[in-house]
């Protein structure tokens, strides 16, 4: 092992964002790591040189075994979205933070930071970022060449998130330090620097939504009686899943989507992924995403074909089966992840006990409610109730030891 492993967080203008003993021990060492613009800042180091190339795993295969003090320059923080907290698990590393890009941004702004969300799209997809971060009042969001400030406004705007205004910081503590207030249609439209950080403010109210969305909400084919999971019966559903914050979830045979929406709103950190057959429905689906700033992976298809695209669930619901009831049981339970839950809605008493010998046969046990619901409607100065029709509810879980 080395004899020392510092990691020290630099800033945008160099050596004047170290302190004296930050410095001695860069010149001390033998081994100065780090990306070109960083090493850049030491043009008369003696010692030797590595510029960070192919990744971070490949990094501690070069040093694991190295005999020689080391040093390791990371931007700002590096334990804020940062190299750091890898290294740290992977190598016994000493850390010294600089100021983190967002810790400045809001210093800039003006504006108290610890009760802000924050969220990286630096190297990573925007899939989910609409359900993150809707409603939150203040989000710091870390950016890079191709999630940039425009394609982030582009982004917001289709799902109409127009309550924010943008803070856009470019080049933070460096000689072209540059910091803008935008509308999101300015920003789509305006450049930027490549090294930019964008914070969202919430200057307006929005519409928010709540588990129960009423049924009338959601774009569907026939509104009255549609093919729609109804309000009561997708609120017992989604409480069967048990759905955790980050939990992946499946929604076979979505229709309008309902289901899926309000999965997301509990799911926000996970991921919602959601298959329908017919074309007419999907397009309803996609619509209601929209509205209720959703952004689920959602594809056209008979399941079981296509639910190969998906990663692998926490919960699935399973709204339809259109006659593959194996098929799709096959892919659900062999794929579930541990702990985790399928609930499957039945009609008829024959799909209900086809339902409960394929999760027999596979290990899994099953909890069945029978929902009758009534809903009140007015008759004249009275009330009466209509009464929807009666669904099995099935929860099903992976029998301990299988």
């Amino acid at each position: 092992m080395a004899a020392s492993i510092k990691m020290i967080g630099i800033g945008d203008d160099g050596k004047q964002s170290l302190l004296p003993l930050y410095e001695r021990w860069i010149y001390d060492s033998s081994v100065l790591i780090g990306g070109k613009r960083q090493l850049s800042f030491f043009p008369d180091y003696e010692g030797e040189k590595m510029v960070i190339e192919g990744g971070v795993s490949s990094l501690v295969e070069r040093i694991k075994d190295e005999t020689r003090d080391v040093v390791i320059l990371a931007s700002g923080d590096p334990l804020f979205f940062g190299i750091g907290s890898y290294l740290s698990n992977k190598l016994s590393v000493q850390i010294y933070p600089y100021l983190s890009s967002v810790q400045l941004a809001f210093a800039r702004m003006g504006e108290r930071w610890q009760d802000a969300y924050f969220v990286s799209v630096h190297g990573r997809s925007m899939k989910g970022l609409a359900q993150r971060i809707d409603g939150r009042e203040k989000i710091a969001i870390l950016t890079d060449t191709e999630n940039s400030p425009n394609k982030i406004a582009q982004y917001l705007l289709s799902f109409h998130m127009t309550e924010y205004r943008a803070f856009v910081t470019e080049n933070l503590g460096g000689p072209g330090e540059r910091c803008r207030w935008f509308d999101l249609e300015e920003m789509r439209d305006a450049e930027f620097s490549t090294l930019n950080l964008v914070i969202l403010k919430k200057i307006s109210e929005s519409k928010s939504w709540t588990l129960g969305i009423d049924d009338q909400e959601f774009i569907q084919r026939k509104p009255d009686k549609g093919l729609i999971t109804k309000r009561e019966i997708r609120t017992l559903s989604i409480s069967s899943l048990r759905l955790k914050e980050n939990s992946v979830v499946w929604d076979i045979g979505t229709c309008t989507g309902s289901v899926a929406i309000e999965a997301a709103k509990i799911a926000r950190e996970g991921e919602i992924c959601a298959i329908e057959k017919n074309e007419a429905d999907l397009e309803n689906c996609k619509q209601n995403l929209g509205k209720f700033r959703v952004d689920a992976t959602v594809v056209q298809g008979k399941a079981p074909v296509g639910l190969e695209a998906f990663s692998d669930p926490d919960a699935v619901f399973i709204g339809g089966t259109a006659g593959g009831m194996e098929g799709i049981l096959n892919i659900c339970c062999s794929r579930l992840k541990k702990g985790g839950r399928i609930v499957l809605n039945a009609v008829t008493i024959e799909n209900l006990a086809e339902a409960i010998a394929a999760f027999k046969q596979r290990g899994f046990e099953t909890d069945i409610t029978l929902a009758q619901i009534s809903r009140s409607k007015p008759i004249l100065n009275l009330t009466r109730f209509d009464a929807l029709n009666p669904i099995y509810i099935i929860a099903a879980r992976r029998q301990e030891g299988e």
